[in-house]
């Protein structure tokens, strides 16, 4: 980090960002597709989708051939088609299938859409790539009021248990915990908890190291997903009796988020703090670096448009997926050049780790189409339209953060399902808080906030919408959960919206929860 300061200070920018920063977004995007395409020319997807003769149309002038080329040789994946037609095979050992060479390391996703984890391919380009863009949103720290010394200051980073697991032939963990095993030199002096803590695969041990570590380091840095980070705060300042986490760290200054929406946090994060913090966004997945936030105090992030990645664009709509998020056959989608401003699209990719026209699952906002710059927005299956209502991720994410702020709570997590009540419907909330507050009155609130921030919402409330309900549970009731779906810490997420076996398994865990404190009673 000294180096990086040292670097800053000079106002120097890597090659990549100053060619992102003087290129138009499809001239960047052209370019990486196919540099994408060469360097999978001759694996066994590459063959069979004949990659070498949509190469041959980017000699021509026109910048639509060869989009459509590649539209017309190359299906759109999701993850159970990729994976049964082409990753299970690096899986299995064999050597140049989606990307050339063998895959030595399979990221588990945090499976929130599903009902287990996926095996994402990780390469070594895919954790270069991955390296100098975060080397990048780095050096966006000189737009931000930050002391000098920070950058010789540490980064705790909470992530997955770098102790992988060994699979016969590659091993398999988290994103987290895989990137954090590669971290380069210069940088080990600076990140925490250190090589040690980081192996930890119990996450109930590792916060308890951290903890007993903490008086030792002196943070600049906090990087990792809210809901976790939050826990450790808690943890910390409990422990040793402080009045924010600022009694121990007094250099804190930076919070890289990301994987959730941070503004249901933000409320009860700050009860930790002893002065407010900067925030800093990233849109890392299990399949890529993305994008990330290059500008203080913004909402939106920068995609990340030459650094082995590809973007495709699906309008989020009823014309192109159905009720339960699945893609349609004749889904329209488009480049980076044919998008609109303040439109919503579903995100296809084609990576450098062997994903290609890959759905990754996220829904984005597109705030300039000429910068690149977009807000998430949810998933495309962590939406609710049983009968028109088109509730939103972003809607329950904004309505839960004005809920709270209403009724002086801290709502730490949310989850909510529907269901049919023969000829009418119900959403079923689940609200996370150690607060007392009043359930009717936090389902009246609720429900008002909602019809003002969607018009489909309110109108369906007075017709096929019959009902709304909420039940307020402990936090730790949903910590509990992820324990029991081997979800427990690093990028792991609660799901917002729970369907089908996800949805089964949280109601069973909920009653053996009822059962437990009856029989304490």
């Amino acid at each position: 980090m000294a180096i990086i300061g040292k670097l800053l200070k000079k106002g120097i920018k890597i090659r990549e960002s100053l060619e992102q920063d003087f290129s138009s977004p499809i001239e960047l995007q052209k370019n990486e597709l196919k540099k994408l395409l060469i360097a999978a020319c001759d694996t066994q997807l590459g063959v069979q989708h004949q990659f070498a003769d949509i190469l041959k149309t980017f000699r021509s002038a026109s910048l639509e051939s060869f989009y459509d080329s590649y539209k017309e040789h190359v299906p759109i994946y999701d993850y159970d088609r990729i994976y049964d037609e082409w990753w299970y095979k690096s899986r299995e050992g064999s050597s140049n299938i989606a990307w050339p060479g063998k895959v030595n390391y399979f990221a588990l996703s945090s499976g929130t859409s599903g009902a287990s984890s996926k095996y994402i391919p990780v390469t070594s380009e895919m954790l270069k790539s991955m390296q100098k863009t975060s080397v990048r949103q780095i050096l966006t720290l000189s737009k931000y009021d930050v002391p000098d010394e920070l950058y010789t200051k540490g980064i705790l980073m909470l992530g997955g248990s770098t102790n992988l697991r060994k699979n016969g032939r590659y091993f398999e963990g988290d994103l987290s915990g895989i990137t954090a095993s590669q971290i380069p030199f210069w940088f080990q002096h600076h990140y925490k908890p250190g090589r040690k803590i980081a192996r930890t695969t119990n996450w109930s041990e590792k916060l308890d190291e951290i903890t007993r570590k903490a008086p030792e380091w002196d943070i600049g840095i906090i990087v990792g997903v809210p809901a976790w980070l939050q826990l450790l705060l808690e943890k910390i300042v409990t422990y040793y009796q402080l009045d924010s986490i600022h009694d121990m760290w007094p250099n804190l200054s930076l919070f890289v988020h990301g994987g959730v929406s941070f503004e249901p946090y933000k409320r009860s994060f700050t009860e930790y703090l002893g002065r407010p913090l900067h925030y800093m966004e990233t849109y890392l997945a299990s399949e890529g670096f993305l994008a990330f936030q290059d500008t203080p105090g913004v909402r939106h992030m920068k995609l990340v448009l030459n650094n082995g990645i590809f973007y495709e664009f699906v309008p989020f709509n009823e014309d192109n997926f159905d009720s339960n998020g699945d893609l349609k056959p004749e889904a329209e989608v488009l480049k980076i050049d044919e998008v609109e401003n303040n439109k919503e699209y579903a995100l296809l990719i084609s990576t450098n780790a062997g994903a290609w026209r890959y759905l990754i699952g996220d829904t984005v906002k597109i705030i300039s189409k000429d910068k690149a710059e977009i807000v998430i927005t949810g998933r495309i299956k962590h939406f609710l339209s049983l009968c028109g209502e088109h509730l939103s991720l972003d809607n329950m994410n904004k309505a839960i953060e004005i809920v709270a702020d209403q009724l002086d709570i801290q709502v730490t997590e949310f989850t909510v399902s529907g269901h049919s009540r023969g000829a009418t419907f119900a959403h079923q909330w689940y609200v996370g808080t150690n607060d007392s507050v009043s359930e009717p009155a936090l389902t009246v609130a609720l429900d008002e906030t909602l019809k003002q921030l969607n018009d489909d919402y309110a109108t369906e409330r007075a017709h096929a919408l019959a009902e709304i309900k909420v039940q307020v549970l402990p936090t730790q009731v949903f910590f509990d959960w992820m324990k029991v779906q081997g979800k427990e810490g690093g990028q792991n997420k609660f799901p917002r919206v729970l369907k089908k076996e996800k949805l089964s398994s949280w109601e069973s865990f909920l009653v053996t929860q009822s059962h437990k404190e009856l029989q304490l009673v």
